[in-house]
């Protein structure tokens, strides 16, 4: 028996009877329409009442499946968020990263449209830490992650790799692309203030970019972009000592 609409009301189908008038000297008449109730497309006349009260107890359970399933999508929709999503902050934790590194690889792989990561690592997060508590650390992190979220791209991926670093790919953009993206961010992070009790502070960045191009593999862009990252931070410390010297 074929499953109509899962509602638990009965479908109503009108059927007309035709019958004859006979009378002396005039046409056949139609009679009016009957209205006939129907289950499931079946004239309930043609069904005992056990059976329309199972089909009707049957539709109703159906529906109800129906709606338990939707409810469970959206549940696991939401699961499925929050284990992508990083614990502090509105942006991806380093396993849903590490998954956009490689689909930008497989992008460039298959259609040769490269991609580039930048990898970003704050200076003097440990010393806002340490002189004003971790709700300062918390308040930078989220100025950072905030940031660059407002200043890429919807097809782009933000994530956090780990304490004060964090990861950005930038989708279909080449190695020269991406120096000056790269920049822009980090200049943007440096110069914007974040606020905490009242007091205005600054963040410094390191980074360093890496293409992603055809034949390489996330965990090789990963390593390559955190040393060039790691060189330039070494190079930005001696920089400051020397300074500091100079100034002694």
């Amino acid at each position: 028996m074929r499953i109509g609409p899962t509602n638990t009301t009965r479908d109503v189908t009108r059927t007309g009877k035709t019958g004859a008038a006979k009378s002396s000297g005039s046409a056949s008449a139609v009679d009016a329409p009957q209205d006939v109730a129907s289950i499931m497309g079946v004239p309930e006349t043609e069904l005992t009442p056990n059976v329309q009260r199972a089909l009707l107890s049957l539709m109703g359970e159906v529906d109800q499946l129906r709606k338990d399933t939707e409810r469970l999508r959206g549940r696991v929709r939401e699961l499925e968020s929050l284990a992508d999503h990083d614990v502090l902050l509105p942006v991806l934790n380093r396993r849903a990263f590490l998954r956009e590194v490689s689909r930008a690889l497989a992008l460039a792989e298959r259609h040769n449209a490269p991609s580039a990561l930048v990898y970003l690592d704050l200076n003097g997060f440990k010393e806002i830490n340490d002189t004003y508590g971790h709700a300062a650390g918390d308040a930078a992190l989220h100025h950072v992650a905030a940031q660059l979220t407002a200043h890429v791209r919807e097809t782009d991926a933000v994530g956090r790799l780990g304490g004060d670093e964090f990861g950005v790919v930038l989708t279909l953009t080449g190695p020269a692309g991406a120096e000056v993206k790269a920049r822009e961010l980090v200049d943007m992070l440096e110069n914007v203030p974040f606020t905490h009790g009242g007091r205005e502070m600054h963040v410094g960045v390191a980074w360093g970019a890496y293409p992603l191009e055809a034949g390489r593999n996330a965990d090789e862009a990963m390593a390559e972009a955190d040393a060039v990252m790691y060189a330039r931070k070494q190079d930005q410390k001696r920089q400051l000592e020397a300074a500091a010297r100079k100034e002694a």
